[in-house]
């Protein structure tokens, strides 16, 4: 069921062309009508700038052309009025019973109300977190671990296949430096020079004497292999572990080792040489991304024979690619501004389009406020804090909706004293609480006896101007999802349900929903029951999309 902007925007692109096609109108049809939601009710429920839109070239000033517009919309019967402002705004007030109709919609779609379809046959790998498999996810992957996981909803919600991927960067140096460390303190010798201090490595050193006392026999390079292969598996399971719990889920974990082992980086380099940007330099090879945009061109094979790290990176993405994915989203840290243009130069080297088959979102920095200060070390892993520290601090839904809510290019911070409180401060707490008192609100209707079935309903009743400004913005939410999906921006759907709450706070204030006393029950307190219980509703899908419980008592 499409919504009335959408209704009313095709209604428009009908009139315009009518109007084009009899001659009375000489201007282009534009692709795409935007409708927007006026601040101001009382300047309609929607507000068009289609006529100064087309009027470039078309002979005609804009006023005239809305005026033209105007006609052909009054003529509609869901449209109550329309009126021009200024050099041609059109504002459009719908008829009551047709903007309440919206209860109705979302009544019927339930959990699906927002979905839309703009994304649909897009299938989407959303790479995010990527740790190294040495040491406990820390706050920096705690940012991804929430919004790569809206993010993976809300693209799902916009109709894509979205795939969750964990690159393992589970090669190299410093898996040896690892195990070493591992070694070093099941052996009660220091920790090498550069390697991974904290209590988990003396955590794992026992682990993997418990699992099998006899590694401690093993010849020394023996040993190194052992106790880094064993810490290795048991470290993965420790982060699968921490990310179950904190509600994030990854479809797939990939090893950066099977990249070599399955000769996928070799085949990724044959693809690239035969593209024509790979070149031979002082004994190295090279891929000529500064053909697009990098700031220098990069090493794939060194002079010495060994693959350079970039040459996983270009494996990698043309495995994605050749795995079936459209669009390849990579969420990066904010040590990792560098890899923006080099993995967009790889995309348009592979012989793809770098604006549309890779999009690369860097995350800063968090930090954690506690008692007016900064936090700083871990029980656990020293000198970082990890996801658990931060779950154990503030629980899981404040720690996500937070994580979510900010613009991720943003550096924030996370204060523990704020996210502790059961006050409107807090703003997970703000949300959630909006939607346990509408729980409460139909559990005393049901007490009540007010009909809640949507046969019982009739949308006119509801003319109230809180109840128009509710009705403006739950139609808005399809809208926002669609918004969130298209500009990778998840914190959307926060921002949205905070206001959300706010407009329905306010309606509840100036309209009761249930009878006084005595007061008979009446057709108002059926209206308002199923508008409160479509507010619940959107409420719970909009929590559901940034993976936050929607609580029915609090």
């Amino acid at each position: 069921m499409s919504s009335h902007s959408d209704l009313l925007a095709a209604q428009i692109t009908a009139a315009l062309k009518a109007r084009i096609d009899r001659g009375e109108l000489a201007c282009v049809l534009p692709e795409v009508i935007r409708l927007e939601r006026p601040k101001n009710r009382d300047h309609g429920d929607y507000a068009s700038s289609i006529a100064l839109q087309v009027a470039k070239g078309s002979g005609r000033l804009p006023r005239e052309i809305a005026e033209l517009l105007k006609q052909d919309l009054e003529s509609l019967v869901e449209v109550a009025s329309v009126d021009i402002a200024g050099p041609g705004f059109i504002n459009i007030t719908l008829e009551r019973a047709s903007q309440a109709d919206v209860v109705r919609q979302i009544r019927e779609e339930g959990e699906k109300f927002g979905h839309v379809t703009t994304l649909a046959g897009v299938a989407i790998n959303l790479e995010f977190i990527s740790a190294n498999p040495t040491g406990p996810l820390h706050l920096g992957h705690t940012r991804w671990a929430a919004v790569g996981d809206a993010l993976g909803r809300v693209l799902s919600a916009a109709g894509a296949s979205v795939t969750r991927e964990f690159y393992i960067n589970d090669r190299g140096n410093q898996m040896d430096l690892f195990g070493a460390s591992v070694r070093a303190a099941a052996m009660g010798q220091p920790i090498p020079e550069n390697g991974y201090q904290g209590a988990y490595i003396s955590d794992l050193a026992q682990a993997v004497v418990d699992e099998d006392p006899a590694i401690l026999s093993l010849p020394t390079n023996e040993q190194l292999i052992e106790f880094r292969e064993r810490a290795y598996i048991a470290q993965l399971k420790d982060q699968q572990r921490v990310l179950e719990i904190f509600g994030t889920n990854i479809d797939i974990w990939f090893s950066e080792r099977s990249l070599h082992s399955s000769g996928a980086v070799e085949h990724g380099l044959d693809k690239l040489r035969k593209q024509g940007h790979v070149f031979e330099l002082d004994g190295a090879t090279w891929l000529r991304t500064t053909d697009f945009g990098d700031d220098k061109d990069r090493v794939l094979i060194k002079s010495d024979g060994g693959f350079a790290y970039f040459a996983s990176d270009t494996a990698y993405y043309i495995n994605k690619r050749e795995r079936g994915f459209d669009i390849c989203i990579y969420m990066l840290g904010a040590d990792h501004h560098g890899y923006v243009n080099r993995l967009k130069a790889t995309a348009a080297c592979a012989g793809d389009d770098p604006e549309y088959n890779i999009h690369v979102l860097i995350g800063q920095m968090v930090k954690i406020i506690e008692g007016g200060e900064e936090v700083k070390l871990s029980k656990r892993a020293g000198t970082i804090i990890t996801l658990e520290d931060l779950v154990e601090k503030v629980g899981v839904d404040a720690a996500r909706y937070t994580l979510i809510r900010y613009p991720v290019d943003t550096p924030m911070v996370l204060d523990v004293d704020v996210l502790k409180k059961r006050t409107n401060d807090n703003p997970v707490y703000y949300v959630q609480y909006a939607h346990a008192r509408i729980a409460g609100v139909l559990r005393n209707a049901v007490d009540l006896k007010v009909p809640q079935a949507l046969e019982d309903f009739e949308p006119a009743l509801l003319a109230h101007d809180r109840e128009n400004e509710l009705l403006g913005v739950l139609a808005q939410f399809p809208r926002v999802v669609q918004g969130a999906a298209e500009l990778r921006e998840p914190h959307r759907i926060a921002r949205y349900l905070e206001e959300l709450a706010g407009v329905y706070h306010r309606f509840y204030a100036d309209c009761r929903v249930l009878p006084l006393g005595d007061e008979p029950i009446a057709a108002i307190h059926s209206a308002r029951a199923n508008l409160c219980a479509a507010t619940k509703q959107v409420l719970g899908n909009g929590l559901q999309l940034l993976g936050v419980s929607a609580p029915e008592r609090m």
